[in-house]
Parts: C-alpha cells; sequence; structure tokens
C-alpha cells in the first residue's frame, strides 16, 4: 500500500532565481501527476516556497521523485519530506487514501 508524504520546499535563492526554473519545475510536477505520484501542489503564502503531496510506496521512493525536482537539482531550495497517514479523506479527496 502507498503512503502520502508532505514535500516541504523553502527557497534558498532570491525569488528571481525560482522564477528563472519555474517552468521546469511545473513540467516535473505535471509529469509527476500523470505518473500518479503528485496528488497536489502549490506555494505556500507568503512565497517563500511550497508544499508537494506525494503518493510513494516508501520514503525512499518519495525522496527520490523529490530529489529530481528542478529547485532541488538546481539548488534553490531546502527540502523537508514528512509521512502522513490520512485518518479521513472526505468526498472528492479519495486519492489521499493510502
Amino acid at each position: 500500500m502507498a503512503s502520502i508524504f508532505i514535500a516541504s520546499l523553502t527557497y534558498t535563492v532570491p525569488i528571481e532565481q525560482v522564477d528563472a526554473v519555474l517552468a521546469s519545475h511545473l513540467t516535473w510536477l505535471n509529469a509527476g501527476h500523470e505518473a500518479g505520484h503528485f496528488l497536489a501542489w502549490g506555494p505556500r503564502e507568503p512565497r517563500d516556497g511550497g508544499l508537494i503531496f506525494v503518493k510513494a510506496a516508501t520514503r525512499a521512493e518519495a525522496q527520490a521523485l523529490l530529489e529530481s525536482d528542478p529547485f532541488i537539482i538546481e539548488s534553490l531550495a531546502d527540502l523537508t519530506i514528512i509521512e502522513w497517514i490520512p485518518r479521513l479523506a472526505f468526498p472528492g479527496l479519495e486519492a489521499f487514501n493510502g
């Protein structure tokens, strides 16, 4: 059974450097969604990073996926991975059930 992981990215460079790689990051996110790994994502407010909800078999798999993010490859953000066990997913959020 897959687990849910929350990836928290915190930018470590000026936002202009992040924006320069944003198109590649969004392409990467969409590919991960199409492959069934990424359930939801978006920037934090204030815009100092973002969150990605990941479905993966193991923490190691989630980490490997996340380390292929252009933001991580280009050293633009720090990555924290939190394993999350959803106890309830309301209608419409069934994808969050492991």
